[in-house]
């Protein structure tokens, strides 16, 4: 045989340099495809769903205690058991939208000063999903605030009216407490006027009870705005209570504020024994 083909018959029919072959693929364990396939899961938590985060937005005790206290000055004007419930209904709608209108507006500050119990501030919730909330309400408390009468639905969306343009301005100014003021001083005029299917009285409130009533909601805003004395002072809010305390220290501003408004509050009940609301 000749030497060429002595030598082709050696050599392998195909050759492949080792440069030119891919090393195979390193192999995978069964628990790394494992921990790629199911990502790691949050814990889940009551208080971290929606319906208990929109109710912690809301400020869910500020909204309970008004609207207790607006249902219970009803039922001491005898009002019947059903305008008792239709008052608390109206009220706690509408406190709940300012609760809600109150984080939106703060969210900022309140990231940024990581204040607990704000789940707007925090992420959890989104401020579309507020929004939408509060449209929804919006569409709810109209008309049943008009359901007791035109003029005391028109009072008591008056003050909620108040209550928004008070949430953006006027917060961090002397005048803080006119906002609070002209809400509890149109209180009196919604359980005067309202009534059920809009039957109510049609005298106006006294002078006195809307005195006292605008005597109260200041007291009850400087009691509010105790806890946030910090933060606002940090970020150059100057409102009316943060200017008292910056004078007579926020321990003593917070017994004469907690003394005035409980004067207050003796002040009305005693009027509304002698007087009545209207």
């Amino acid at each position: 045989m000749p030497p060429l083909k002595r030598l082709r018959k050696r050599t392998p029919a195909a050759t492949a340099r080792p440069a030119d072959t891919a090393p195979p693929p390193p192999a995978r364990t069964a628990s790394a495809t494992a921990g790629e396939q199911s990502a790691p899961r949050r814990p889940f938590r009551i208080s971290e769903t929606l319906p208990v985060l929109l109710v912690r937005a809301a400020h869910p005790k500020q909204a309970l205690l008004t609207a207790a206290g607006l249902s219970i000055a009803a039922a001491l004007a005898d009002r019947p058991l059903r305008e008792v419930g239709l008052v608390f209904l109206i009220a706690l709608v509408g406190q709940t939208m300012l609760g809600w209108d109150n984080d939106l507006v703060d969210r900022v500050r309140d990231e940024r000063h990581d204040l607990p119990g704000k789940p707007v501030a925090t992420g959890l919730l989104d401020p579309g999903t507020v929004w939408f909330s509060l449209t929804c309400a919006l569409l709810l408390v109209v008309p049943l605030a008009l359901s007791a009468g035109v003029r005391a639905g028109g009072a008591y969306l008056l003050a909620l009216l108040v209550g928004f343009v008070g949430n953006r301005f006027l917060r961090g100014s002397a005048l803080s407490f006119l906002p609070w003021a002209v809400q509890f001083a149109l209180y009196p005029a919604f359980l005067a006027y309202g009534g059920w299917n809009g039957l109510g009285a049609d005298s106006a409130p006294t002078v006195l009870m809307t005195v006292l009533a605008a005597l109260l909601g200041i007291g009850i805003h400087v009691l509010r705005a105790l806890p946030g004395l910090v933060p606002d002072n940090k970020d150059g809010l100057r409102s009316l209570p943060l200017r008292i305390a910056l004078r007579i220290g926020a321990p003593r501003l917070l017994v004469v504020a907690g003394v005035f408004t409980a004067a207050v509050v003796v002040a009305m009940l005693i009027t509304g024994q002698t007087l009545g609301l209207t």
